[in-house]
C-alpha cells in the first residue's frame, strides 16, 4: 500500500526528514510515533500530498505521490491534528459539501452520511453549526469527513485529541473495525492506545526511523525479563541488604509506600528467573509478602529509550 524510499524534507538548513525508508502492507494498522519535531507529521503531510519532499520517492496504492497526486488524494482519507472545518456550515451541509468535492452523487452522499452519523456519534449534532461544536465533536466531524469517500488508506494524526474517555474508547473501537478492511496510519502520543490498536509501530526520531516492528517485538528488545518486583512488609534498608545477598541478584532498589517496601531487582543474568530465590529469602525472614512478579516491559519504556539515544544509534 505504501512504499517510501530515501524520503528527505529540508527547510533551508533544517533537515526535518532525513532519508526515511518505509513499507506498509495493505490491511495493517500502523502507529507512527515520535517526539515533537521528530518529523512524523512532515512525513504524513508528504504522503497525503499536502507538501512536496526535497528528494526521495513515495507511492501510495501504486500511485506516485509527486506525479499522481490527484489519484493519491482519491484513495486517502486524512484527519490532521487541527481539523480544518467550515464553522458557518451545519454538520450535514459540511459533509455534503465535501462529498461533492469527492465527486459523490447525492444518493451516495446520503447513504454514507447516514452510516457515519451512527459510526461517529453525530446523531445529536447533525443540524448544528460546526462553529458551535465542542473540540471533541469537531474532531468527530473531521473523522467522518476523512472516511466519507470510503478511502483505502486512512491517515489519522492525533484522532482522539480533545475527546473524553468514552469517546476515545469508541474511536479506538472504530479504528480497529476499519482496520479489518482498510490500511491505517495512526500518529498519536498516547502509547497505550498504540499497544491496544496497532499491528505495527514505527518510531521516528530526529528525522529518521529509529525502530519498527510489532508492539511485542519492540518491547521484547528491552531485554527486561530479569527484572523482578516484590512488595513486602519490612524495613527498606534491611530488604535491600538481604536481597542483594541472594544468589543471581544484581542491583536492588527499594522505596517505601504506605507502610510497605517495594523492591525492584535486576538479575545478573537477564535470562534467569530469580523469583524462587527471592521468595525463599523473604520467607526465611518471616516478612509478610504481598506481591512477587516480573515487571513487563512497556512500549512507553522502549519509546523513551529509543528517543533518548543519539541519532543513528541502534538500541
Amino acid at each position: 500500500m505504501i512504499e517510501v524510499r530515501q524520503l528527505v524534507k529540508s527547510y533551508g538548513p533544517t533537515l526535518a526528514v532525513a532519508g526515511i525508508d518505509l513499507d506498509v502492507a495493505a490491511g495493517r494498522i500502523v502507529g507512527i510515533l515520535g517526539p515533537n519535531g521528530a518529523g512524523k507529521t512532515t512525513t504524513l503531510r508528504i504522503l497525503t500530498c499536502f507538501m512536496p519532499a526535497t528528494s526521495g520517492t513515495a507511492k501510495v496504492n501504486g500511485h506516485d505521490v509527486f506525479r499522481e497526486s490527484a489519484q493519491v488524494r482519491q484513495c486517502i482519507g486524512y484527519l490532521p491534528e487541527n481539523t480544518p472545518l467550515y464553522p458557518e456550515m451545519r454538520v450535514d451541509e459540511h459533509l455534503h459539501y465535501f462529498g461533492r468535492l469527492y465527486g459523490m452523487n447525492r444518493a451516495t452522499r446520503v447513504r454514507r452520511i447516514n452510516e457515519l452519523t451512527d459510526r461517529c456519534g453525530l446523531g445529536q449534532i447533525r443540524r448544528r453549526l460546526v462553529g458551535q461544536l465542542s473540540k471533541g465533536n469537531r474532531q468527530r466531524v473531521g473523522l467522518a469527513q476523512a472516511m466519507l469517500h470510503e478511502p483505502k488508506l486512512l491517515v489519522l494524526d492525533e484522532p482522539t485529541i480533545g475527546l473524553d474517555p468514552t469517546q476515545i474508547t469508541e474511536v479506538r473501537r472504530l479504528i480497529a473495525e476499519l482496520g479489518e478492511k482498510k490500511t491505517i496510519l495512526l500518529s498519536t502520543h498516547i502509547l497505550p492506545e498504540v499497544e491496544r490498536t496497532c499491528d505495527d509501530v514505527v518510531i521516528i526520531h530526529q528525522g529518521r526511523i529509529a525502530a519498527q516492528g510489532t508492539p511485542d517485538q519492540l518491547k521484547a528488545r528491552l531485554r527486561s525479563r530479569g527484572r523482578t518486583r516484590v512488595e513486602l512488609k519490612a524495613n527498606p534498608v534491611e530488604v535491600k541488604k538481604a536481597l542483594a545477598e541472594v544468589d543471581g541478584v544484581g542491583a536492588v532498589a527499594t522505596t517505601a509506600r504506605d507502610g510497605w517496601c517495594i523492591a525492584t531487582i535486576d538479575a545478573e543474568d537477564e535470562e534467569r528467573d530469580i523469583r524462587p530465590a527471592v521468595a525463599s529469602a523473604v520467607m526465611s525472614r518471616g516478612w509478610q509478602l504481598r506481591e512477587l512478579r516480573h515487571d513487563s516491559p512497556s512500549l512507553e519504556e522502549f519509546f523513551i529509550r529509543v528517543t533518548s539515544a543519539p541519532a543513528g544509534e541502534v538500541t
